[in-house]
C-alpha cells in the first residue's frame, strides 16, 4: 500500500503564521515609528533624555508655570545653544571696561572716547598755534601787540581761556621751540594792588626770573586755552 504525502497539522500551520506575523510586525514597527506616531502626553519627563527637547520645543509659559512650586530647572538641564540672546545683551559686551555702574550708562558711547573729536558737543583738542602743555593748549608765540595786564586777561578771557600761571609759564618757556618775548610776559598771578589800576603782576622773563613789583605798563602775553572749548 503506498503512503500518501503528509499534510501539516493545523498546529503547525498556525504556529507558521503567527510567526510570520510577529516577525513582519517587529518589522513594521522598526521602520515606521517615529514622534508622529506618539501619543501626546504619553510620555513621561523621566523618559526623555537630558537636553534632547530644545528650548524653543517648550510650550510658552510652561516655565513659569514651575515658579513657586518645588519643581526647578538648573543650568545643567537646558541647551544653551538652544537659547536666544538675552535682551540688550548685545550693550553689555564692552560694558566690562566700565570702572562703575554710572560709567556702564554710556560705555557704548565710550567705546571710541579716546579717539572722540567732541566731548558732549564741544570740540575736544588743540587748535592750530598752540601746544598741548599741563592739561591744556598753549599758545606757541606771544601776542603782537602788549597790552596792561588786565587788558591781556581780558583778551584771553574773549579766547575762552586765561593767562598763564608764573610758575608754569617758566616751565613752558624751556619746552623745545619756545621763546618768551624780550621784556617778559604777563601771568596770571597777582601779589598785591598798590592803586587804582597798578597790579603787581608776575611776569616772567625769557632770561628766568620774575618781577613782582606793582606796574602800569604794557607788556606781552600768551594765553592757556583748555582742551575742551
Amino acid at each position: 500500500m503506498r503512503q500518501g504525502r503528509g499534510w501539516p497539522s493545523p498546529a503547525l500551520v498556525i504556529a507558521v503564521v503567527a510567526l510570520f506575523v510577529a516577525l513582519g510586525g517587529s518589522v513594521y514597527a522598526a521602520a515606521k515609528i517615529d514622534g508622529k506616531a506618539i501619543k501626546v502626553k504619553s510620555l513621561p519627563g523621566n523618559r526623555l533624555k537630558p537636553r534632547s527637547v530644545p528650548a524653543n520645543r517648550l510650550k510658552p509659559g510652561v516655565l513659569n508655570a514651575l515658579s513657586g512650586s518645588t519643581a526647578q530647572i538648573t543650568g545643567a538641564e537646558i541647551n544653551e545653544l538652544t537659547l536666544g540672546q538675552v535682551p540688550e545683551a548685545a550693550h553689555a559686551e564692552t560694558a566690562g571696561r566700565a570702572q562703575s555702574a554710572v560709567e556702564a550708562e554710556t560705555a557704548q558711547n565710550a567705546i571710541h572716547a579716546v579717539n572722540a573729536g567732541t566731548v558732549n558737543g564741544h570740540s575736544a583738542g588743540c587748535m592750530p598755534g598752540t601746544q598741548l602743555f599741563a592739561g591744556a593748549c598753549w599758545q606757541l608765540a606771544a601776542a603782537d601787540t602788549a597790552l596792561t595786564a588786565p587788558a591781556a586777561a581780558a583778551s584771553c578771557a574773549a579766547q575762552g581761556g586765561t593767562l598763564p600761571e608764573a610758575l608754569q609759564l617758566a616751565a613752558f618757556s624751556q619746552q623745545p621751540g619756545v621763546t618768551l618775548a624780550a621784556g617778559g610776559e604777563w601771568t596770571g598771578d597777582i601779589t598785591n594792588m598798590s592803586g587804582l589800576d597798578a597790579y603787581a603782576v608776575v611776569t616772567v622773563f625769557a632770561a628766568g626770573g620774575a618781577d613782582f613789583t606793582a606796574q602800569t605798563s604794557t607788556k606781552k602775553f600768551r594765553c592757556v586755552i583748555p582742551l575742551v572749548r
